[in-house]
């Protein structure tokens, strides 16, 4: 009987663990972040590389100008074709956050793309980086 009883309060905690989870991975700010990667990757999926630059935040235009950002987005992205499926396994943290993808391109399945972004001093979540592999 006592065996029965720890292995429920077992169960509950991991159950109450696993809720804690869920409640965390809902944070609003997540929500925000993931938001704003998906509208910026939308704006490179079409291959509008002056939008996609101009909606990047400030460190990333200060890192890459848009001629070196042409470039590098038509080679990245260029041979995989069109995006087939996007999925995102994690979510960010923090004023920083790190997006996730795992992409189906036409000519390229199991694509990863990372999108980092930053909350910039206005509120707004904005891309800071983007690497694909």
């Amino acid at each position: 009987m006592m065996r029965r009883l720890r292995w429920f309060w077992f169960a509950v905690v991991c159950l109450a663990l696993f809720v804690a989870a869920g409640v965390q991975a809902q944070d609003p700010r997540a929500s925000e972040a993931q938001a704003a990667a998906r509208s910026w990757l939308l704006i490179a999926d079409k291959g509008d590389v002056e939008a996609s630059w101009s909606a990047a935040g400030k460190k990333f235009r200060e890192v890459l100008d848009l001629t070196t950002w042409r470039q590098a987005l038509t080679e990245a992205r260029g041979p995989l074709g069109d995006v087939q499926t996007r999925t995102m396994p994690g979510g960010p943290d923090g004023d920083y956050a790190q997006v996730l993808f795992e992409t189906d391109f036409a000519k390229n399945s199991g694509a990863r793309e990372t999108v980092t972004l930053e909350r910039e001093p206005d509120g707004v979540w904005r891309v800071m980086g983007y690497l694909i592999r």
